[in-house]
């Protein structure tokens, strides 16, 4: 039996930065991982264009500089 996909695309976003990791739950759970000394990564599933918006909005509002936003594939 095959198990059901989760809907939804993963993406991860980079910003200028560090975002503390209790950040995690108003980015709707995203993980939260420091690549680089001054930056952030957020990473998650993102359920449509309507919610990605919501988040890059969320990031503005934080006045946060965007690096980066990438759609992951997903890897069958």
């Amino acid at each position: 039996m095959t198990q059901p996909r989760e809907s939804g695309t993963v993406y991860q976003i980079r910003v200028k930065g560090r975002l503390d990791k209790r950040w995690s739950d108003w980015f709707n759970g995203f993980v939260i991982t420091y690549p680089a000394e001054d930056e952030t990564l957020l990473r998650g599933r993102v359920a449509d264009q309507a919610a990605l918006h919501g988040l890059l909005a969320k990031i503005r509002d934080l006045g946060l500089s965007l690096l980066s936003i990438d759609r992951v594939e997903r890897q069958e």
